[in-house]
């Protein structure tokens, strides 16, 4: 995120603050009134300086929003706005970067502050908001979601061919790698009349490169602000095509065609599949190596809107910690337009866990995804000079035998002159003795959160190490690819037992194998670690995240820069890498909604992601409840409602419908204006005359969350509505399970659907009176014949 300080060229020439230079004036203001009312002039000037100083604005990247595009504005008219704040003396700073006029109206252009804020006040403008820079949230994990919630179901058994709807996904995200296997559109038919999008064309990419599988492809030209002290331009490379490998990985996991025997250099082999190898991929690409530009974000899920994409998938946030709010998050307000226009958009939820509140993309309109591992584990071994073997987790491909050790050193023991401990023994740059770490194994803590492994790599590697052996603290983390460098991770307990060999023998050595890879490995799913943790600090009255799916080590397309930077000497390229992070995880949600449209192509998105939400399963491959790194049973502020079963979500039963109309009463108990409200839907909506965070709980979602339940008000009651989806004539009977102490009654017990009776309301009463302070986590499951409806809920008891 970029920072909003503003460069004063003045203010350099004063040498002191004001509110010294005011207590020296006072000081001498004893002697006589002369001398006070000669500095308090001078004080008097200091201040117009500084009020001069701060007129002197540097436009920055500013994203104007006017909301809905029902009876939209002509684009000729944005720069007729814009004459109306810029000064006539710099006209040519009329100048518009993107226009959004499909899925919602608004553009985006150069700004100063003070020109931004006179704009949010004119009628029509929604509102007015600094362009941000968002982060990336940077195969068998298909067939492990159809094994652990389908144990008898053969691997890709359910493989739709040439359904009757064709699906096609919106991938907006670092652009594609038109020639990976992944892309071939072999036995796919014609492209879909509907499309309207385009394939764009750039030195090193050719309209030729689309074909029926990937349909379209778009990239961006963009300006923003540089840390805020100067305007500097950032332009995407004038071509679709992909230099980061990031989106060419999510859009293979999403939509890829079926590839035998792909792996990462060995590992992972096995035959590669994104949702359905019939899906159709259009590729936006906003990012570069160095971020995404939100005001971009917004003008492709614009194009994606218009090009006519049935779903969007985006592996892209801010960080939580700098969220703005709904109206002012440029992902949230495309997904908001997109949905009212029937579009999903499915958003990963961040990589800052296990801290609560850390979830981001968490509109109630956003599919937002955790991330999980899956059966599968990449270990690197440590042999020591005694004989003692220990298990790490790695993704290195390192040419060390069992033939020779190396001397082993802990990062304290080998810290340069003057280095702080704590920093030595974390491999903080510039803290270890590269004389004394040449030719070592080195052992060192993951501390620093700020420094990553790959920068703690580096520092061994720069310092001619012959290794590294990171001591996790969390016990429990992604594997890290160091390529060919010797690298390995374990937790505290093994750490400590090296630690201990060490300081007991006095030529102590090691020696760290290349990785093999561990078929089934049990418990999975687990919640990952880094996976971002609900709730929401923009309102715990929906439950984020909303879903999880497969995070970790996963097996996707990349481009051939990617593999040419973690290949090892000798090793082929096989156009494949194991990426870990949410990104990974919202491409599969991404996938798993796909499949449903091509079964259901009149579901509204709300209903897929109710299929998906209340079909998903909370049980591990032990058939015992999911867990999280800490071998704690996983929360839904961890998992949301549980790791998806992508088949089972084809019959659910009954479904939750979310309307346009829920999200506008959402709006408006969050403390929306409703004239802002209106201008977003184009309607004459009016808000309930009772608008407050608590009714958010009443908005027709597939889960349940309660910020709030005094244990003095007994029952507490929220509204649901379901709507049958299955057989015509069939009852349900509600089942609850509740923690102790929790009451929770289901008014009525049972429901009936008939011919002519599809939509029926039930009500949910919560008494916390004898519950635990905090949140207390639960479900409501409605079952009838095949069918079985799981709604959880979070109650916060206080």
């Amino acid at each position: 995120m970029l920072s909003s300080q503003l460069k004063f060229p003045c203010a350099k020439k004063l040498s002191h603050s004001p509110y010294k230079y005011t207590e020296f004036i006072l000081a001498k203001s004893t002697t006589n009134t002369i001398t006070i009312m000669s500095y308090l002039l001078q004080l008097l000037s200091f201040f117009l300086i500084i009020s001069s100083a701060a007129s002197i604005q540097t436009p920055k990247h500013y994203v104007v929003y006017m909301g809905s595009s029902a009876g939209e504005t002509a684009e000729s008219d944005h720069p007729q706005l814009l004459s109306t704040v810029i000064p006539r003396e710099e006209r040519e700073r009329i100048s518009i970067t993107n226009h959004y006029n499909h899925a919602l109206r608004g553009f985006s252009a150069m700004l100063t502050d003070d020109e931004a804020s006179e704009l949010s006040g004119r009628n029509g403008v929604v509102s007015v908001f600094p362009d941000s820079i968002l982060q990336l949230h940077t195969t068998r994990s298909w067939d492990f979601l159809d094994d652990n919630s389908n144990p008898k179901l053969n691997h890709g058994s359910y493989l739709p061919h040439k359904s009757t709807y064709d699906v096609i996904i919106g991938m907006i995200d670092t652009g594609i790698w038109a020639e990976s296997p992944s892309f071939k559109d072999e036995g796919m038919g014609e492209i879909p009349k509907r499309w309207k999008g385009v394939c764009m064309e750039g030195p090193d990419f050719k309209k030729s490169d689309c074909n029926r599988k990937l349909i379209g492809a778009r990239y961006y030209n963009v300006m923003h602000a540089s840390n805020g002290n100067n305007t500097t331009q950032m332009r995407v490379d004038k071509s679709p095509r992909d230099t980061v490998g990031h989106g060419t990985h999510t859009a293979s996991i999403a939509a890829g065609a079926i590839v035998a025997n792909a792996s990462y250099h060995g590992l992972a082999q096995g035959t590669a599949r994104g949702g359905s190898p019939f899906f159709r991929i259009a590729a936006y690409k906003v990012c570069s190596e160095d971020g995404c530009p939100g005001s971009t974000i917004l003008k492709a899920i614009d194009d994606a809107v218009k090009d006519g994409v049935d779903i969007i998938s985006i592996s892209i946030g801010t960080s939580a910690f700098l969220q703005p709010n709904f109206l002012k998050d440029p992902i949230a307000i495309g997904a908001f337009h997109a949905e009212q226009m029937g579009v999903m958009v499915a958003c990963s939820g961040g990589n800052e866990g296990p801290d609560p509140f850390t979830v981001t993309n968490a509109a109630p309109w956003i599919f937002t995804v955790a991330a999980s591992n899956i059966d599968r584990g990449f270990h690197s071994k440590v042999l020591l000079g005694n004989g003692r073997i220990f298990q790490g987790s790695a993704i290195n491909f390192s040419n060390l035998t069992r033939t020779e050790t190396y001397p082993l050193a802990y990062g304290k023991d080998i810290a340069a002159k003057y280095s702080p401990i704590p920093e030595a023994r974390s491999c903080y740059p510039g803290s270890l003795d590269p004389e004394k770490v040449k030719g070592k194994i080195i052992v060192c803590f993951d501390g620093f959160p700020v420094v990553s492994r790959t920068i703690k790599k580096l520092v061994a590697e720069d310092a001619k190490a012959k290794g590294l052996i990171l001591i996790n603290e969390n016990d429990e983390s992604a594997p890290f690819d160091s390529g060919p460098f010797p690298f390995t991770e374990v937790g505290t307990t093994i750490g400590y037992k090296i630690l201990k060999y060490i300081n007991s023998n006095k030529n102590p050595s090691a020696i760290i194998l290349p990785t093999v890879e561990i078929p089934g490995i049990k418990p999975a799913p687990v919640v990952a670690y880094f996976s971002s943790r609900g709730p929401s600090v923009l309102t715990e009255n929906i439950l984020k995240p909303d879903i999880m799916a497969p995070g970790v080590a996963i097996l996707g397309a990349i481009t051939p820069k990617d593999e040419e930077e973690s290949a090892s000497d000798g090793v082929k390229p096989g156009g494949y890498a194991l990426e870990s992070g949410t990104s990974m995880a919202c491409p599969h949600v991404t996938g798993a909604s796909a499949l449903v449209k091509s079964v259901h192509p009149k579901w509204t998105s709300s209903m897929i992601r109710s299929a998906l939400m209340t079909t998903a399963t909370v049980y591990d491959n032990m058939r015992k409840p999911v867990t999280n790194g800490s071998a704690s049973f996983a929360t839904p502020h961890e998992m949301g409602v549980g790791e998806i079963s992508p088949v089972k979500a084809l019959n659910p039963g009954l479904v939750f419908e979310t309307t346009t109309e829920d999200y506008l009463r959402f709006l408006c108990y969050n403390r929306s204006p409703e004239k802002t409200i209106r201008s977003m839907s184009k309607t004459k909506f009016k808000c309930p005359t009772k608008s407050s965070d608590d009714l958010i709980s009443n908005i027709n979602y597939p889960s349940i969350s309660i910020s709030k339940l005094e244990k003095s008000i007994g029952f507490l009651t929220i509204k649901r509505s379901v709507t049958n989806v299955g057989h015509p004539n069939v009852t349900y009977t509600s089942t609850v399970q509740a923690p102790m102490g929790m009451k929770v009654k289901v008014i009525p017990k049972k429901i009936t659907f008939l011919e002519n009776v599809k939509r029926v309301s039930f009500k949910v009463l919560f008494d916390g009176s004898e519950a635990s302070s905090g949140y207390n986590f639960g479900s409501i499951t409605w079952s009838a014949a095949q069918y079985s409806v799981r709604t959880v809920f979070a109650v916060n008891v206080e």
